[in-house]
Parts: structure tokens; sequence; C-alpha cells
């Protein structure tokens, strides 16, 4: 017999973040998340994505055991800018049991049910900065700090339970090149010479400062026609820069201005993260700071987090000038591997660019839909 319980009181949530961890404990492959920041993320007076998001948590229990957890929240903003009446899940976790995964998924759609809506999508967070998309394919391939890591058997109890595929994300690994050809930089002048615009210069990480709205403004922009992508708000684009400003390296930071002085393009990398969290186990205090700390200063793997080119800018080389820039830096630093995060199997443009490189498509993730 399964126990479904809401998560009601903060002790309850914190067992509630810490259920995946403690699950996958000592897997190769999978890499615990921040659990401080998991918690502000899920909690009401700390996330701004609930000015326009309503949640509810739910865990599983077996004889008393946890077995099981699912997020629903419900987007009135997604649901306002895309015409379609659905919820969202995320946070699944479940043991290898149908009894599990139909209690906890069927949760969500009843709740979804009692707010009179059409179907249930995911995995999705509150906003598309948010971890999304169950893996499908890569199982053997170590986890991002952004990415999801599942057990091969959820997306089969999703399949049994009336779920089908709405949109697939493909992540690449991407061999760094020992050295850049020698007419690259010149090639990336004249892109910058035609198209007016120049690279911010850094010594530091306060001089990402001032253009941070930019960056924020340029996704906003950009990214509003991809899968369930809503606005950010500007109490989101606060939030998102507290919570992950401290962990950027501006050597990795590429920013690119137009003769107006604004954001044109950018892109962020840092890297890798995975096997100091595998370590620390998700926990900063007391030790895993030091360790996060070695792995920013000290890697050979590099995590390629976001891109952005103004659309007026786009197919003119420019991204070719970001990637260039961040190889630059990457080759450094001793970087020899970089991983895209995921990207939208149909963003033919965006995957056209790893076959100048020494590639790999290693991970396929799904976002899940069933009609309710």
């Amino acid at each position: 017999m399964v126990d479904v319980r809401e998560v009601q009181t903060r002790s309850e949530l914190k067992q509630f973040v810490t259920f995946s961890e403690k699950m996958y404990r000592g897997h190769p492959h999978y890499v615990p998340k921040l659990i401080n920041d998991e918690l502000n993320t899920l909690r009401r007076d700390r996330n701004p994505a609930f000015e326009y998001c309503e949640a509810r948590y739910w865990m599983a229990f077996k004889d008393g055991t946890p077995v099981g957890r699912i997020a629903g929240i419900i987007s009135h903003r997604y649901i306002e800018t895309w015409k379609k009446r659905r919820a969202r899940f995320g946070w699944i976790d479940f043991i290898d049991d149908p009894e599990v995964s139909a209690a906890l998924l069927g949760a969500v759609e009843q709740w979804a049910k009692e707010q009179s809506l059409d179907g249930v999508h995911g995995p999705l967070g509150f906003c598309d900065l948010d971890r999304e998309g169950m893996l499908i394919d890569g199982f053997d391939e170590l986890d991002m700090l952004i990415t999801i890591y599942n057990h091969p058997y959820y997306p089969v109890h999703l399949e049994r339970l009336g779920y089908a595929k709405d949109v697939d994300w493909v992540e690449y690994v991407v061999e760094t090149p020992a050295e850049m050809p020698a007419n690259v930089d010149r090639i990336a002048r004249i892109v910058l010479d035609r198209c007016k615009l120049r690279l911010v210069e850094t010594t530091g990480k306060r001089d990402l400062l001032p253009h941070i709205d930019g960056i924020f403004a340029l996704i906003n922009d950009t990214y509003k026609e991809l899968y369930s992508v809503v606005l950010l708000s500007e109490a989101q684009i606060k939030y998102y820069t507290k919570a992950f400003f401290g962990f950027l390296d501006h050597q990795f930071v590429k920013i690119i201005l137009d003769r107006q002085g604004k954001v044109a393009a950018f892109g962020v990398a840092m890297p890798s993260l995975s096997k100091a969290l595998q370590r620390c186990r998700g926990r900063l205090f007391p030790f895993g700071f030091a360790g996060i700390l070695r792995a920013l200063r000290k890697n050979d793997r590099l995590d390629l987090l976001l891109t952005a080119v103004r659309q007026d800018l786009q197919n003119k080389g420019v991204n070719a000038v970001l990637i260039n820039e961040v190889w630059k830096s990457a080759v450094s630093h001793g970087i020899k591997y970089a991983e895209t995060g995921p990207e939208l199997e149909t963003n033919e443009r965006v995957q056209s660019q790893w076959k100048h490189f020494a590639n790999r498509q290693h991970r396929r993730r799904r976002c899940f839909y069933k009609a309710i």
C-alpha cells in the first residue's frame, strides 16, 4: 500500500529535497544538487516565481519508508502566454514500483483536474532556468549541475501511465581543440567590425555586473519562443543573479556590446562542478565549498550554460566569435572537453555549430505530456 502525503512543514520539505541524494547515494553518474538552492527554489517565501505560480509537493511512503517524491506546479504566466491549460510536474523520483509512480503522478493529475486544467507535462520547473527534461538516453554519462539524472526505468513508467513525448532536448560533449586555427581571430575581428560590435574586456567578476540586466533582457527576448518559456520578472532576475553570480569566472563569461553599449550577444560557461558535488553530496558546509572552489580553479571539463545572440545579428558569425573566445579561455585553463546544456532537438542552428569540432551527442531528455 502506497501512502502519498503532501509536504507541509519545513522539515518535510528538507526530506523532500534530500530524498534523491539518499536514493542515488554512491551512483557513479548522479550529481547531487546544492541543497540550499533547492530549498530556496521550492519555498514560497524565497522564490519570486510564486508571484505567478502555485505549487504543491508530495512524497510517497511504503511501510513508513520514503519511496518517491513529486512537485506539481501551475504557472499562470505559462497558461496566459501559451494558451494551454496545463499543470507541470517536476522533482520526480521514485523506486522501480508501478504503484509508487502511479500514486505520485495521480496526485498531480487530480490537482490539475480540480483546477479545471486539460493536461500535465514535465519534468519542468517554475521557469526555463530551472532543470527540465527526463533522461531517456545517456544513462551511463556523468550528470551536470544544471540537468536531471534519473534511472532508465523512469520513462518506462511514464509511458505505461499514458504519458507521451511532447518535446526532446539533446546534449553534446565537444572536444576542445589543442589550439585555435590561426585565422580564427582575424575572422572574429572582421565580424565584430562589420557588425559594429565590441567584446567586453574583463579583469574580474565585478566587470560583469553592469551587463547583468542586459544579459537577462536578451534571454527574455531570444528565448521567448522556445518550448514552455515565460518571461522572467525583475524579481526573478535579481534572484538568479544572486544565486549563481558567485560561481561565475569572468574568464568564461563572454559579452558582446553594440555601438550603443547594449548587450548584443553573450555566452556563459563554467568549469564542471559535477565531481565536486558528488564528493560533498550537495552540501557547501563544512567542506563542500572548498572542493567547489578547487573545481572552479582546476578542471579539464567545461559546462556550456547559456548563450544568446540578438535576432538581427543571428547567422552573421557572432556566435562563432563567442565560441572562439570561450575556447581560448578553455585552452589556456587546460580544458579538454566541454558539455552543452540541453538544446531543443529542432534547434538545428545551435547544433550545427558543433560540426566544426570533434563531438558526440551523448544525452537525450524528454518532456512528457498527458491529457487528463
